[in-house]
């Protein structure tokens, strides 16, 4: 970010024929035409001792400073005004905007700004320089200069001084990157990132988490509307240049209050039925997205729901047809959706899930209110749409559910809901299940022995198990409002490109960790970046926060957004940061997009841990960790893998907690997630510092040396496995096409040091030439991950073609992971060799293009 990190080699700064010889786009090309200048300056005019000039203040000033100039440099005053009035910005549409801000070109500000500053010193040698009249009569002069021939060789003086300033200032277009100036305000990287690292207050994200937790707020509900309602205050409150809500109309389920049972009908002697509810539950127990049914069967206990699990059992003989499967959270699936899902292939007729506590309960410690663990009567609610097979709402994959949209599938026929009825338990009831399974089928191999106690001994049960009633009657609404709100800061010199920062604030209960936690660090940063625009800084990106709706039911929010703007996304959106659990323990993970390995590195380096005496870097290294690749289960979803904008998900993590239950409550978290919120607050300096990185620094901060190194060691991932599955595919075209973009993003670094030489070699001073070039470059990197989508007719991945990255996508049987060249893997494991080669080369093709699109 300007800082001397190379060692200075003096290189030629290229000439404009040679600047636009190259194949890089034109300022045009950026947004309305305004793009060869530094783009648009939104000044504050409300609160505060500082007022900012004016319109027409600078205006009448610089009609003062025009009647210097001759008419021969500059022509007339009247001349002067229309050039000026060219310079001004209209503001007439951003009507959504919190306050009216006048809105001047960055690139006349600051110059403005300096040159009268240089002036101010001459004015005591220019006593009538206001009232200076260029219609002199000659005779009237030379009577003047007889007369007062020093007052006269001044004012020439000043006035070749104006003239020689006027053409630096304006004409010549050099731009100081050292300290930017903003209203007459000078700022420096280093000054912005320490104003935001010292300014994160750990008690206010506290209130922020406190206020939270008040109240559930499942999406769809009036608790998520109030949400929203606060967080578009406090966009209000933080001055954002635009804020707005947004609204579509989605496909939710919520339960009936007297539509759920679990219950053992037969034999007689055994008959039970579930508490269900917690003891203090604030939000009845069920499945996002679940099926409506009422169904009975025998009971058979299938471990943790996998496929394997589930084959088995057919390989012991014993049949799921019709039956209801019990099985428990986490362990070899870890998608509650696809445990549905593999025993609805298997043949049962419903299925229950119950939370073990060899898993999350007192198994591994304490449980709540004792400790951080699961109490035996607490129960993970969750969705259970298939979010591997389509994202967003259920009824309109594709494609945004706007109000009126018409184009919407029924239920029914949804790819992206499970056919069988399911609902969530806790061990407590999970108990007397298991125990009546007891000389039914088999015993169990010991693998799949849980945590629940007083079990004799553990059974499969077979169709000879005790009969249970699972009965899971849904209020279903095809149309239920959900809103996301947009909070915009409007960029200084890329104004069409923008980093989006995202967090869902919708929850199962009270969600005091997921979301809430990033939801309170969310709105510190969004305060923190509202000081900073109270002291008259701006970005040089536009930065749009955005609250998501409708996350946990199968990331409804930011997928239906994607799709509605997805090709303006695709074009000009540059990054995307989520944060989704912000803090359920002491552990920093990161995963996202390579191009921001080197960008997490600088960053982690600069904030240490509160309790260990060492950077987050210092430890991320001690553990060998890394930057992951991107999954699915969180909004970043639709944003890397539908329009391809390079996307980001971090957070810290520990042991397991009281997940999706109502025991995720702020007193949770004061005692045992993060007492002292100290973590709360170095997630909220890292957030802040990797968006100042992002959408400050000139130079956008993509590695993309980093990319092609890693999708190198992907390829030969891919070779092992491939070769495991004794797949006959030629991976040459891979390997070929991987070494080409190693190759190609080398080079394309390479103006890196050209453009940092060029410009901090003389003192941070940037002519337009090299900012078209440096801007190209930008957009160039930023599209490189939109390059890496497969738009073709068929693309993406094979009858999951709403995902098109393809280098990324969520692992079909695996939900949450991430699955690297998915259409490659998924034809591999289907077994057709000539399908998974059609796919080789046609990845390795979208790659080839995307490196060739660096340099050209």
């Amino acid at each position: 970010m300007g800082d001397d990190k190379f060692e200075y080699q003096e290189l030629p700064i290229p000439s404009y024929e040679e600047a636009t010889a190259q194949p890089s786009s034109s300022r045009s090309d950026l947004g309305d035409g305004n793009d060869v200048e530094r783009q648009g300056l939104l000044g504050r005019v409300d609160g505060g001792n500082y007022q900012p000039p004016t319109v027409e203040s600078v205006r009448g000033s610089l009609d003062d400073l025009a009647s210097s100039v001759s008419g021969s440099e500059r022509g007339s005053t009247d001349e002067l005004r229309r050039e000026l009035n060219q310079m001004d910005v209209d503001d007439s549409a951003h009507g959504s905007s919190s306050r009216s801000r006048p809105r001047l070109r960055h690139h006349f500000s600051k110059r403005f700004s300096s040159l009268t500053r240089t002036l101010r010193p001459l004015q005591r040698y220019l006593p009538s320089l206001p009232s200076f009249n260029f219609r002199i009569d000659l005779n009237t002069a030379r009577a003047q200069m007889k007369d007062h021939g020093c007052i006269m060789l001044l004012r020439l003086f000043a006035l070749l001084l104006v003239v020689t300033l006027v053409y630096v200032f304006f004409i010549g277009d050099v731009f100081n990157l050292n300290s930017r100036m903003v209203m007459g305000q000078s700022y420096s990287a280093s000054s912005v990132e320490n104003f935001v690292q010292g300014h994160v207050n750990e008690t206010s994200i506290a209130e922020n988490l406190r206020r939270i937790t008040n109240f559930p707020h499942v999406a769809g509900t009036e608790g998520s509307f109030v949400l929203a309602e606060w967080i578009e205050q406090e966009f209000h409150r933080a001055g954002f240049d635009e804020v707005q809500r947004e609204e579509f109309q989605v496909y939710l389920n919520y339960p009936r209050d007297d539509g759920r049972k679990v219950a053992i009908i037969d034999p007689p002697h055994l008959a039970w039925e579930a508490t269900l509810e917690e003891n203090d539950s604030q939000v009845p127990v069920f499945h996002g997205h679940s099926k409506s049914g009422n169904v009975t069967g025998p009971l058979v206990y299938a471990n943790f729901g996998s496929r394997e699990d589930f084959q088995l059992l057919a390989d012991k003989g014993i049949s799921l047809n019709g039956s209801i499967a019990l099985v428990r959270y986490y362990g070899t699936e870890g998608d509650r959706a696809l445990k549905i899902k593999a025993a609805e292939l298997a043949g049962a007729a419903g299925c229950i899930i119950y939370s073990d506590p060899q898993q999350d309960g007192f198994v591994q410690g304490p449980a709540y209110p004792k400790g951080r663990f699961m109490p035996s009567d607490g129960v993970q609610r969750g969705g259970v749409s298939l979010m591997s097979h389509v994202v967003g709402d259920v009824l309109s994959p594709g494609f945004a559910s706007t109000p009126g949209e018409k184009e919407r599938l029924s239920p029914e026929d949804s790819p992206g809901l499970t056919k069988i009825p399911s609902l969530p338990i806790a061990w407590r009831d999970a108990q007397r299940l298991l125990q009546s399974l007891e000389g039914h089928g088999s015993k169990v191999p010991n693998e799949w022995i849980g945590g629940v106690p007083k079990i004799q001994a553990w059974w499969t049960g077979d169709q000879n198990s005790p009969v249970v009633h699972l009965m899971n009657l849904q209020d279903e609404v095809e149309r239920q409002p959900i809103y996301n709100v947009h909070g915009t800061i409007i960029g200084l010199e890329e104004r069409d490109k923008k980093i989006i920062v995202g967090n869902h604030r919708d929850s199962w209960c009270l969600g005091s960790v997921d979301p809430g936690s990033g939801t309170a660090v969310f709105l510190e940063v969004v305060r923190v970046f509202g000081e900073l625009l109270d002291y008259g800084w701006r970005p040089l990106r536009t930065i749009e926060f955005v609250s998501w709706d409708g996350e946990e039911y199968n990331l409804i929010g930011s997928t239906e957004y994607v799709e509605k703007e997805v090709e303006n996304l695709r074009k000009n959106a540059y990054a995307y940061l989520n944060v989704d659990v912000g803090v359920s323990g002491s552990e920093f993970r990161a995963a996202g997009s390579p191009v921001f390995e080197r960008s997490v590195h600088q960053i982690l380096g600069r904030i240490s841990d509160p309790y260990a005496n060492k950077t987050l870097k210092e430890i991320w290294d001690d553990k060998g960790m890394k930057l992951d690749a991107l999954g699915a289960g969180s909004d970043y979803v639709a944003f890397q893998d539908i329009a391809g904008t390079s996307s980001i998900d971090f957070g810290f993590e520990g042991g397991p907690y009281p997940y999706h239950s109502c025991y995720e409550s702020y007193d949770w978290m004061e005692k045992f997630g993060d007492p002292g919120f100290q973590y709360h607050k170095i997630l909220a300096q890292f957030w802040g510092l990797l968006l100042l990185d992002v959408s400050e620094n000139p130079m956008l901060p993509f590695d993309m040396e980093a990319y092609a190194t890693s999708i190198t060691g992907w390829v030969k991932d891919l070779d092992t496995f491939a070769k495991n599955k004794g797949a006959k595919v030629d991976m040459q075209l891979m390997f070929n096409a991987a070494a080409e973009l190693e190759a190609d993003a080398a080079r394309f670094t390479q103006w890196n040091q050209i453009w940092h030489d060029s410009v901090w070699g003389s003192g941070g001073y940037e002519s337009n030439v090299m900012a078209i070039q440096r801007v190209s470059h930008n957009t160039r990197m930023a599209n490189f991950d939109t390059h890496l989508l497969d738009l073709e007719e068929g693309g993406g991945i094979p009858n999951r073609t709403q995902f098109r990255h393809v280098v990324y996508g969520p692992e079909l049987w695996s939900g949450y992971d991430a699955s690297i060249f998915p259409a490659i893997r998924d034809s591999i494991n289907t077994g057709d060799w000539s399908l998974a080669q059609h796919w080789i080369n046609r990845v390795a093709n979208v790659i080839h293009t995307a490196s060739n699109n660096l340099l050209n």
